[in-house]
């Protein structure tokens, strides 16, 4: 089953959370709020409380080491134009950019069978050399 959140309109610049999201990715949920919690980015809150609400999305908030963070991607919101003032009293422009961010959790395709069959074909391997 797959749960989805997103967060729209947040004052953070895309490319900000991207940096965070790109370490969550296709990552199991309890090793993503465990990378989230030491991570020093400001918006490492902001990914950690859409992931907290796509996980309570799937109905697994209490025991969600069955969960996976299947997709996380962050788009372009709208930017808010400021003016600031420069020299010989000149305006420069300021672009405040807002972000739309969505994570997709699944309990599909999470097992630790896979590794387990991974070291035994090699260790076969070995055992036959």
């Amino acid at each position: 089953m797959e749960a989805k959140a997103t967060a729209k309109f947040v004052r953070y610049t895309p490319r900000k959370v991207n940096q965070v999201l790109s370490l969550i990715r296709n990552k199991k949920v309890e090793k993503a709020f465990e990378v989230l919690s030491f991570l020093p980015k400001s918006a490492a809150t902001l990914v950690e409380k859409v992931l907290k609400s796509a996980t309570a999305n799937s109905g697994k908030l209490s025991d969600f080491s069955k969960l996976k963070v299947k997709e996380a991607w962050v788009g372009n919101g709208p930017i808010l134009k400021r003016m600031r003032p420069g020299p010989q009293g000149r305006g420069m422009p300021i672009k405040k950019r807002t972000a739309h961010l969505t994570i997709i959790v699944t309990d599909a395709g999470v097992s630790d069978g896979k590794r387990k069959k991974k070291a035994s074909k090699m260790v076969k391997a070995v055992e036959s050399k």
